[in-house]
């Protein structure tokens, strides 16, 4: 579980193919607490198992169900990412509950800068958009972000300084692909309401 607030960025050092999954190493020295083997770690809101440790990168697989439904597929050399540690019993939750599941992929539709600050409108399947609602929560690259409004296949978020300078949202540019995860309680609402019927 994470809270949708980055705590770094790192590097991908190397992606490859292994078999039907793949091998991700990514460089970070910045991480806020000690990590260890079999640690969670959201990479770009995706939740990885830490596989490997050295002094220069830490190693985790993605497998064929993560491929198909995140980016994790695209990354590579010299690519950034975003990291968060999982969520701590007792810790402060600034953000919102993310799971660190991925629901599908979204595309950069349109980026409007007025200033520091940032107005993002992103495209995704209709069936994500029946889980977010205005003012709602919404994970994007696994940041916490607040929908300002949604329609049947896009929602525009409004990116602050802070996360622009200190996310990878800062680097998008239109057709830019990003994982999406709505919010928890949406999905719960969504299957109870249809339970019903």
């Amino acid at each position: 579980m994470f809270t949708g607030l980055v705590q770094t960025t790192g590097t991908i050092f190397r992606a490859e193919d292994a078999g039907s999954g793949r091998n991700i190493l990514i460089q970070s020295s910045k991480l806020p607490q000690k990590i260890t083997l079999g640690d969670s770690v959201a990479v770009n809101g995706c939740c990885l198992t830490v596989i490997e440790i050295t002094e220069d990168y830490l190693a985790f697989e993605a497998g064929p169900e993560t491929l198909s439904r995140t980016t994790c597929g695209d990354l590579k050399t010299d690519d950034r990412v975003n990291l968060e540690c999982s969520l701590c019993v007792g810790d402060p939750l600034g953000g919102h509950f993310v799971t660190g599941h991925i629901d599908g992929v979204g595309e950069l539709h349109l980026r409007e800068d007025d200033e520091e600050w940032s107005i993002c409108s992103f495209r995704v399947p209709s069936a994500l958009t029946t889980q977010m609602i205005s003012k709602g929560s919404i994970a994007v690259d696994g940041v916490s972000l607040t929908l300002v409004e949604v329609q049947q296949e896009h929602f525009t978020v409004q990116l602050i300084p802070h996360t622009l300078s200190h996310t990878t949202l800062g680097d998008l540019s239109p057709g830019g692909k990003v994982n999406i995860e709505t919010d928890i309680l949406a999905k719960y609402v969504q299957k109870s309401i249809h339970s019903e019927r």
